[in-house]
């Protein structure tokens, strides 16, 4: 007759995630996520605002044109153009969207004002 089998060994099960924890600790710092600093926005009225205040104001509206006071500005230069003008608002850039308007049109703004050195980017609908 043969004995019964009480036990269970763990040893390998053990010598598994021990390899595993040893990979993930080798493998963690050279993952490198890069990502969008995000500031939570503060509460503030819209008097503090006007206040002393050099914000560049971007229209995106339902059919994706960009304007800036009124006047349309062509996207396949908006680089040029925020070179241009950033000089003049130091602080910053406000992209106001139409709800209607299309993600690629307010990123593409979003990210000429990035490449050129804006860094204060903020978003409204409207």
């Amino acid at each position: 007759m043969r004995d019964s089998f009480n036990e269970i060994n763990i040893t390998p099960l053990t010598d598994i995630f021990l390899v595993l924890l040893i990979i993930m600790m080798v493998i963690a710092p050279m993952l490198d996520q890069q990502g969008l600093n995000l500031a939570v926005p503060e509460v503030v009225n819209a008097e503090q605002i006007t206040k002393d205040s050099k914000i560049m104001n971007i229209v995106v509206t339902e059919n994706n044109q960009i304007l800036w006071n009124g006047e349309s500005v062509d996207d396949s230069n908006l680089e040029q153009f925020f070179t241009e003008h950033s000089k003049d608002y130091p602080d910053g850039i406000l992209i106001q969207a139409d709800d209607d308007s299309e993600h690629w049109a307010i990123v593409k703004v979003m990210d000429s004002a990035r490449n050129v050195g804006i860094t204060s980017i903020s978003l409204a609908r409207g």
